[in-house]
């Protein structure tokens, strides 16, 4: 009987308890990212997050990559451990375990980011092998919101659908900037559309963390 009892109580720790921690590393990672984007900028003298990409906090020689690559690898390993908490709680909600994927994909991805030059140097294999990156990161990012959308109902549809129309418009502003890094034109506000992207993600990530870990206290 005790044997019983016990099987009974690692099944139901198995089932609650190690996804909510897991489900609740999303929240965590949005927090973290928020911060960064606020606290390392300060470390940089004439940084300016309106005119200068996120990118470039972690850039080849800027002051502020050691700081910023040791709290993006956290970063990452908190999306991906969220990543497995969707997957395990998705049940037979495939589209939930198609995002839970994605959000693996995305944080493993991450780990291996090569970096890009500053602005003004010789530009190398690694700032194209960082565009390429980028461009998978973000279609995950899309892909995420898109199959999310439809996995927890209408309103979070609603939610999820408005998220990208943000993506496509602050995506097209971005992108409009973008050239005029490698050739160091001004660029007077790309950071400022970037991060308002940037935002609505982790903003949707937050909420998806917060809605799960409240589906799993109903149940």
């Amino acid at each position: 009987m005790d044997f019983a009892i016990l099987k009974n109580l690692k099944k139901w720790s198995a089932q609650k308890v190690i996804p909510k921690t897991l489900i609740f590393c999303g929240l965590l990672s949005s927090l973290l990212y928020v911060a960064m984007n606020v606290m390392i900028p300060m470390q940089w003298d004439g940084y300016s997050v309106f005119s200068q990409t996120v990118s470039e906090l972690s850039a080849i020689g800027a002051p502020t990559r050691p700081l910023w690559v040791k709290l993006g690898i956290i970063y990452t390993l908190l999306m991906t451990a969220f990543g497995f908490g969707v997957w395990l709680s998705a049940s037979k909600n495939r589209k939930l375990r198609i995002v839970g994927g994605l959000a693996i994909a995305f944080g493993l991805i991450g780990l291996f980011w090569p970096p890009m030059h500053l602005r003004g140097t010789i530009y190398t294999i690694t700032d194209t092998l960082h565009i390429v990156f980028a461009m998978v990161e973000l279609l995950l990012m899309i892909l995420m919101i898109s199959f999310g959308a439809t996995a927890l109902g209408r309103r979070f549809k609603i939610y999820s659908f408005l998220t990208l129309l943000i993506f496509v418009i602050f995506g097209i502003l971005t992108g409009m900037e973008a050239p005029n890094i490698a050739v160091n034109q001004p660029t007077p506000w790309i950071g400022l559309w970037e991060r308002i992207n940037m935002a609505a993600f982790l903003l949707w990530v937050a909420l998806l963390s917060v809605l799960l870990l409240k589906m799993g206290k109903s149940k």
